[in-house]
């Protein structure tokens, strides 16, 4: 459920809406009470640095040639420094390499969990009369997601369910973000083999808070002291009593606001350890008929069963869209 570039996050942050048939539900001392989230958001995320997303040739004098790949980069790979100089966006890797003049720079880079030292000598290029190593870079990425809760007692926010990969399937880092209300425009339908997705809209004048951490339990961060949370629903999350049976997740997948859909909890796997640990089948016909089932976009939809929220959407089935996985609530309230 990841793209390249736009990456497809989830469904949902904010917006007013009721649960049928549940009413008020009061938390014991060791539950916690959250607002459910379900509604489309649009994540503008810094990697915090030049990311690698390729590398390519270099026409100077001499002929052609990549310095860049030459030293080992590679896709992925993420500049943090040149020349002990902090880079955090690609104008400023473009301005210090040309600032060289060719003379050789020393680049820390940072691939996975490892930080390493490599040295790169720029080259002139013909056409341009500026000097460059040949790597293509990006120091954001932008997607839909869906928040699933908003937490009471602090306004923070857990959304996504699973990490985001990059193209060499690593998990990404972020060092902030900006996130901001969506409205899905469109949806291509998934069928068995292919998975589909939602389309959506930054509203960029509508800013609903910050993104702060990236992990292989979603997205979470601070929601904006200006938005509006007193008519979202309060609910206690606690997965406790879980069980295979009939359920309901939140999403959006038309237009703002949320919806509720029926589903069933097949299997509930509290210990597995990719975080996989509900195995949900998509029952609601209204869902299937717009989207097939569970598609790109929906990720961190939430679960509720017997009137509490137990988990997110995370995966799709790629035989199968009206089945998916999803994650235990406790493990992202954890994060």
């Amino acid at each position: 459920m990841r793209k390249s570039g736009i990456f497809i996050l989830g469904a949902a942050l904010s917006f007013a809406f009721t649960f049928g048939g549940y009413g008020v539900i009061h938390a014991s001392a060791d539950e916690k009470m959250v607002y459910v989230g379900g509604m489309s958001a649009g994540f503008t995320l810094k990697t915090g640095g030049a990311q690698v997303i390729g590398t390519c040739e270099v026409i100077g004098e001499n002929g052609t040639a990549c310095p860049a790949q030459d030293a080992g980069l590679r896709a992925g790979d993420c500049i943090y420094k040149v020349a002990g100089i902090k880079v955090d966006s690609i104008q400023e890797l473009n301005e210090i390499v040309n600032k060289s003049q060719g003379k050789t720079l020393e680049f820390e880079v940072g691939r996975g969990s490892e930080t390493f030292s490599v040295k790169i000598r720029p080259i002139k290029d013909k056409t341009t009369e500026r000097y460059k190593i040949g790597v293509l870079i990006r120091d954001s990425v932008s997607g839909i997601g869906t928040v699933t809760y908003i937490d009471k007692t602090n306004g923070r926010f857990g959304s996504l369910g699973h990490s985001v990969t990059s193209e060499n399937k690593q998990e990404m880092q972020i060092s902030d973000g900006t996130v901001y209300e969506c409205s899905i425009v469109g949806v291509c339908k998934g069928v068995r083999g292919r998975a589909g997705e939602l389309r959506g809209m930054f509203l960029n004048d509508k800013e609903l808070g910050s993104a702060e951490k990236l992990c292989d339990c979603g997205i979470f961060g601070k929601i904006s002291a200006d938005f509006e949370v007193d008519e979202l629903m309060s609910i206690v999350a606690s997965s406790e009593t879980v069980k295979p049976g009939n359920a309901c997740i939140y999403s959006t997948v038309n237009g703002i606001s949320p919806k509720k859909y029926d589903i069933e909890i097949v299997k509930v796997d509290k210990h597995n350890k990719e975080n996989k640990n509900y195995v949900i089948r998509i029952t609601d016909d209204e869902l299937i008929s717009e989207t097939g089932g569970i598609v790109q976009g929906m990720s961190g939809s939430p679960i509720i069963q017997d009137g509490k929220l137990v988990g997110a959407v995370t995966h799709v089935f790629l035989n199968d869209p009206t089945r998916g996985y999803g994650i235990d609530i406790q493990t992202m309230l954890k994060e």
